[in-house]
């Protein structure tokens, strides 16, 4: 796993071959990031806050700590993932990233925050996938002018979302934005 940006551009972190996690690929974390910047965010200069859902290795979650979020908090269930998340802020010394373990539906019922931005990369063939969007919106989980963009499968479509606002696709991976 590579960070792209940031402070900790460059850095690499292994990840152990037996998760069962599918990282973001590096091309497309790349572009969405690229995205992000030019149309979305000034991470550096704004005091953005972030929920990583679905965190897996953190990948995503670091990106944005480099990049220079306020606060990440990172949603993972699985006790390994977790650690690992963990493992990785520990290194890099940084207090911007609070990772949970947790169940990710429980934990968008029960929160009572909101944030900047919300990522979200679920496993592609989890059941209740097509949820996620409705949920985040009806607990009120982004601010005004907040952006959620969800990873999915090619064969998820978002389109006809009241929120959705573009689809971004790279290779196998695709990001549906909402607002």
């Amino acid at each position: 796993m590579r960070v792209i940006s940031g402070i900790y551009k460059r850095r690499r972190f292994d990840v152990p071959h037996s998760f069962k996690a599918r990282p973001t690929t590096d091309f497309a974390k790349e572009n969405l990031f690229n995205v992000l910047t030019s149309n979305y965010f000034d991470f550096e200069e704004s005091r953005v806050h972030a929920l990583d859902l679905f965190a897996g290795t953190g990948s995503i979650s670091i990106e944005l700590v480099s990049r220079g979020c306020e606060q990440v908090i990172s949603v993972e269930k699985d006790r390994d993932h977790y650690t690992f998340i963990c493992k990785v802020m520990r290194e890099v010394k940084t207090d911007k990233c609070l990772p949970i373990r947790g169940d990710v539906f429980k934990y968008i019922q029960n929160c009572q925050k909101q944030f900047d931005f919300i990522f979200a990369d679920p496993p592609y063939e989890l059941p209740n996938l097509e949820t996620i969007p409705d949920l985040i919106f009806e607990n009120n989980l982004l601010l005004e002018n907040g952006l959620f963009i969800l990873e999915h499968g090619k064969k998820n479509s978002f389109e006809s979302h009241s929120h959705f606002i573009e689809r971004r696709v790279y290779g196998s991976v695709n990001f549906s934005f909402f607002q």
